[in-house]
Formats: C-alpha cells, sequence, structure tokens
C-alpha cells in the first residue's frame, strides 16, 4: 500500500509519532555493501529532534538497531530491517487534538478516509516517519558512492523572504553542516535563525526551500514514460510531511525565458565526453539523466502545528478554538536537509539497480 516505496530497492517503514518505534525494511540491497551502525546513525542524528534551538525540544537519542540483513559489516542481500525506538513520548500534550482538528494538518483527512487516527504526535502523518526513510537513505548513499561515486548534498536555500547564495555546483557537506539551520551562506544563514527564533516566540511557524545537487550520476538513470527520473524524484520529494512544490532544473523560472535562451548547448570537453554548456535541464532530458549535476528544489510549508490560537472544529463539526501543545519545530527546514538527500538517494540507487539490470541484456 502507500508505505512502499521502490521497484527493485524497495523500502517499506512502519510505526508512530508515540508508539513503541518507528522503522523500515529494505528489500533489494546488493550484498557486500560494507554498512555501519554508525554510518545509518550520522544521518539520523542530523534528523533527530531537539538538535540545537530552532527545532523541537523532544529530546530522542534516535539510535539505530539493525536487526537483519547484515553480517560482520557487510550486507546480505537479504532483508534489511532497521528499528528505532521512541522515548521521549508525551501523548498527554495531544489529549485536546484527539478531539479538535490542527487547522492544514492530517487529522481531518485520516479519520474522513479511516474513521481512526492516532492523534498521540499525529501518528504516521508525524515527520517522525521519516525516520525509516533516513536509515534507508544512508545505505543507498553507501550503494551509489561505491558503484557510481555519487555525491548528494541538500541544503536550505531559503526560509521564507531570505535567500542564500549557494553554488550547488561546488557546495560542501561540511559547509551544510558548519551552522544549525544548514545553510552554507553564513550571512544568510545567520538572520534565518534570528527570524525563526523571533518566529518561535510568537507561537507561529515559517516555511522554506530546500535545494539538493547530486554529482557524478551516471547517463541513462531514468525509464519513459511514466518513470522518468524527474517524475519519481518529483513523487519522491512531495512523498515528504509539509512538501507543497517541486523544481528541477530552471523550474518555473524556465517559463520566463525562450527556447534558445533555456535550450542547453552540447558541446565535446577535453575528455571526449559530450557535455551541456548551461544546466537549465537539471541535469535530467526526455526523463533520463544527462551525466550532468542533478539540481532540484523542494518547498515546504510553514509548520502545522502552533501555539497560536486559531479557529477550528471538532470531531463533532462543532466550532472552536485550539491553541496546540506539544513540541514542534517552528521550521522544519534544517530537518529537512537529510529527508531531501534520503528521499533523492533513494531514487537514484533503485534507478541504478533498474538501469544494470536492462544492460545486463545486451
Amino acid at each position: 500500500m502507500g508505505s512502499i516505496f521502490g521497484k527493485l530497492f524497495t523500502i517499506s517503514t512502519f510505526g508512530e509519532s508515540h508508539g513503541g518505534g518507528i522503522g523500515v525494511v529494505i528489500d533489494g540491497c546488493p550484498p557486500r555493501i560494507e554498512i555501519s551502525a554508525e554510518e545509518i546513525q550520522f544521518e539520523l542524528n542530523r534528523r533527530k529532534p531537539g538538535q540545537s534551538k530552532i527545532t523541537t525540544p523532544r529530546k530522542e537519542e534516535d539510535l539505530c538497531e539493525i536487526l537483519s540483513g547484515v553480517f560482520e559489516g557487510k550486507t546480505l542481500g537479504t532483508p534489511i530491517a532497521i528499528l528505532v525506538r521512541n522515548k521521549d513520548t508525551r501523548p498527554q500534550d495531544y489529549e485536546e487534538m484527539a478531539v479538535k482538528y490542527r487547522p492544514s494538518h492530517a487529522d481531518a483527512t485520516y479519520d474522513a478516509k479511516y474513521g481512526i487516527r492516532n492523534w498521540q504526535g499525529g501518528g504516521r502523518a508525524s515527520a517522525r516517519e521519516t525516520i525509516g526513510r533516513v536509515a534507508a537513505g544512508a545505505i543507498a548513499k553507501k550503494i551509489l558512492r561505491q558503484l557510481a561515486g555519487v555525491e548528494i548534498v541538500a541544503y536550505v536555500k531559503s526560509i521564507k523572504h531570505i535567500t542564500a547564495n549557494v553554488n550547488p555546483d561546488t557546495v560542501t557537506l561540511e559547509q551544510v553542516e558548519s551552522n544549525i539551520v544548514r545553510c552554507p551562506d553564513s550571512e544568510a544563514a545567520e538572520k534565518m535563525i534570528q527570524l525563526i527564533e523571533e518566529t518561535r516566540r510568537q507561537k507561529d511557524s515559517l516555511g522554506g526551500i530546500v535545494e539538493c545537487v547530486a554529482r557524478n550520476v551516471p547517463k541513462g538513470l531514468g525509464e519513459p514514460v511514466f518513470d522518468k527520473l524527474e517524475a519519481d524524484l518529483a513523487k519522491a520529494i512531495m512523498s515528504l510531511p509539509a512538501t507543497k512544490g517541486f523544481e528541477i532544473g530552471s523550474g518555473f523560472a524556465g517559463t520566463l525565458m525562450t527556447g534558445s535562451q533555456h535550450n542547453d548547448e552540447f558541446y565535446v570537453d577535453e575528455e571526449g565526453n559530450i557535455r551541456t554548456r548551461t544546466n537549465n535541464s537539471g541535469g535530467i532530458q526526455g526523463g533520463i539523466s544527462n551525466g550532468e549535476n542533478i539540481i532540484l528544489r523542494a518547498a515546504f510549508k510553514p509548520t502545522a502545528t502552533i501555539g497560536k490560537e486559531q479557529k477550528t472544529v471538532t470531531t463533532a463539526g462543532e466550532e472552536t478554538v485550539l491553541a496546540a501543545k506539544g513540541r514542534h519545530d517552528p521550521c522544519v527546514l534544517p530537518r529537512a536537509v537529510p529527508m531531501v538527500e534520503a528521499m533523492v538517494a533513494l531514487v537514484l540507487c533503485d534507478h541504478l539497480l533498474r538501469h544494470h539490470a536492462q544492460c545486463r541484456l545486451f
């Protein structure tokens, strides 16, 4: 059903925000890939709550347990199960939300679909569900590096009206991790942090854009017509909580250009490789990777659960007001960075394995 993603490299996530734990089962991972709990933990630490003054104060170690599929530091080629147990749960903070719908959250729609929902922290609608994606993404990143030398780096491009000046072709993980907002532009980062702190004091929230670049992606990934690489990337990104938009390459700005301005002219480099002089295509043409850097952007809305009083209705249809309790991010962007990287890695890993499977026929 809706908790399974991928075709050859597949993941199935499970768990709720305030249940016993969150996890993922990964199938289709090649054997003999070196992976450790520490490598997975590195990515989970970038995603976990309570990591800075601008994230939710919920304290979770998010320690990963590899239950199967890895032996003596290498993958077996069998299903890999990873579990992270929930520790710092406070379900009492959500008692009011059991009968009052949070505006722009999934409460009302989950009730409409299932007739039941886990109101403690939002259940599966909580961003805590992404633990499984990030854990699986760590393995996908390792496969991509080992088989093709692919590097994936995401960062906060903008928060509200503050936009960073970043070159996606050269940005590094170290630059991204140099500050708590995960913006490589230090001047913009300081302004973002100040704005987030100010907004939190007002019991409100902010949105913004995460930009991501995948470098050294092999040519030929993507399977038209319905499995175009950008189509699968769009689905992956838009499946993340709080996403409201997806762009690749020139994106919507390309609508302001003419064909002659937008077309990426070809040339042959010094090593005899066919390249493009510009990259308005964002590394994908005709649904297939062309060897240039894949550059995409994800728009995240302001966090839906806020402490400011808002008008809403009860589950019985009575008008009321709600000032949400609980521990929530005033801006999801800093913690969304590893989530975006993970989803891009999962798509590219799946398509890389599918490409190899096809190529073996010829």
